[in-house]
């Protein structure tokens, strides 16, 4: 049975892709009635994340652009799919993501991690999503014509080119992978991760940022002083 899609904010959506909120996408609608779908989910996530936005009253034709805020076939995985359905040119992925969605290869394991050297192993250099082609590469920084304005916020480590995305106008911050929020707030599985100190230090600056939500890929979103709780969070794991 499909979630509907769960407003965080006017005309922002998390969409759950997977049961228990393991897994979420995120809706953006723009002032003209289309949508920015951000992330994918697994290969059968497409028709789960269109029928939570028929949920709000949108069509896949009012889908103009996709953003990927990373690589791994968690969020990847259902793009070429959604692009497909919905028509869109390609997706939006940060640079140093960019050849790997157009290969469908997942990106690089921390070899200095024996989860990270197994994964390696069992993943070796095969697929792991359908390949997708690639709209425009994401510099860190720019801001997104994206209902007023989504900036995109360069956190690698998770992936080389992994992005946290902040919504300015309604205060609404996307963390991607960067930090999880299954059952309490941590960094996200080792094993998958291509630096795991490097995702450690660049996700301090999502305690920076200004915000009043945080909405993360991994886990149900957080309203209440969510920004305080990320910082709480982060200062703790620096510890």
């Amino acid at each position: 049975m499909s979630s509907p899609a769960i407003a965080l904010a006017t005309n922002v959506y998390r969409i759950p892709t997977l049961r228990f909120d393991l897994l979420n996408s995120y809706a953006f609608v723009n002032d003209d009635g289309s949508v920015t779908l951000v992330d994918c989910g697994i290969t059968s996530s497409a028709p789960r994340i269109l029928a939570a936005l028929a949920s709000v009253g949108k069509a896949p034709q009012d889908v103009r652009r996709v953003l990927l805020t990373h690589t791994h076939s968690d969020h990847a995985g259902g793009a070429r799919s959604i692009v497909e359905r919905t028509g869109s040119d390609g997706v939006l992925v940060h640079h140093d993501d960019a050849g790997f969605a157009r290969t469908g290869a997942r990106p690089p394991a921390d070899l200095s991690r024996r989860g990270g050297r197994l994964m390696a192993r069992i993943g070796g250099s095969k697929r792991a999503f359908p390949p997708v082609e690639v709209a425009r590469e994401l510099v860190d920084g720019e801001v997104l014509p994206v209902a007023g304005g989504l900036r995109v916020v360069h956190t690698p480590g998770h992936s080389p080119g992994h992005v946290s995305l902040l919504h300015e106008p309604s205060g609404v911050l996307v963390t991607g992978d960067a930090i999880w929020n299954v059952l309490r707030m941590s960094w996200g599985i080792k094993a998958f991760c291509t630096d795991v100190a490097l995702n450690q230090r660049t996700a301090s600056v999502l305690g920076d940022l200004e915000y009043t939500a945080a909405a993360f890929t991994h886990g149900p979103h957080v309203t209440d002083r969510a920004r305080e709780r990320v910082r709480a969070f982060l200062s703790a794991a620096a510890g």
